[in-house]
């Protein structure tokens, strides 16, 4: 997982609320094992004309020209600007995985599905959560400007965007994960020497404990 530290991008506003898990990542493609290789599959029904599976060749597939991942302005954007309840319905990881493949690195919005918001910070995307009124103005600004960029400063908590800069909250062990690059599991590998130590100790004033 790549640290997130300063990130700048352009602002892909999907002006909509309750954009759940099946809208981000239909069911079909959740027969992969892999954790990568989502890109294309990002928005599927509503980025393609015509149906697919995670073996249908996207060269075969017709894009939809109104949908705006596929104009040209947003193709390489990298901060979503969404409504309330953002990743809303299951817990599938691969949502959080097509977003991070496309490029996505920030989503913001006024609230978030909750095991989404997790999955989020467990793979290196910031789940940016902000007031709806600063929402609002943000849409404003970004649908009369197509291309306007974002900045996220996460270290300093701060967002921002054209004259205007905003501090947001975000609690220190996610935003020290995020700054290295590590999920859970990763954090808590980073105390592997200790923690082999402790089970060490307690073999020798515990040994019942480790009888087989």
């Amino acid at each position: 997982m790549q640290p997130l530290i300063i990130h700048r991008g352009t602002i892909i506003p999907l002006n909509r609320a309750n954009i759940d898990t099946d809208i981000l990542l239909p069911k079909q493609y959740l027969k992969s094992l892999e954790s990568t290789g989502f890109s294309n599959f990002l928005f599927d029904d509503e980025r393609y004309l015509d149906p697919g599976e995670i073996d249908t060749p996207i060269a075969t597939r017709r894009e939809n020209p109104a949908f705006i991942l596929n104009q040209p302005v947003y193709r390489e954007g990298s901060v979503v600007l969404a409504q309330a309840n953002f990743g809303c319905g299951s817990s599938r990881e691969h949502a959080v995985w097509a977003l991070r493949d496309f490029g996505v690195c920030v989503v913001i919005a006024p609230s978030f599905g909750d095991i989404f918001r997790n999955n989020c910070f467990n793979n290196g995307v910031l789940p940016l959560q902000i007031e709806q009124s600063l929402v609002d103005a943000l849409f404003e600004q970004a649908e009369a400007q197509p291309g306007l960029q974002a900045e996220v400063d996460v270290a300093q908590r701060l967002l921002s965007v054209g004259s205007g800069v905003w501090c947001f909250d975000l609690d220190d062990g996610r935003c020290q994960r995020l700054l290295k690059g590590l999920d859970e599991v990763g954090e808590s590998l980073q105390y592997a020497a200790k923690i082999n130590a402790y089970e060490e100790s307690r073999r020798l004033t515990e040994p019942w404990l480790f009888r087989s």
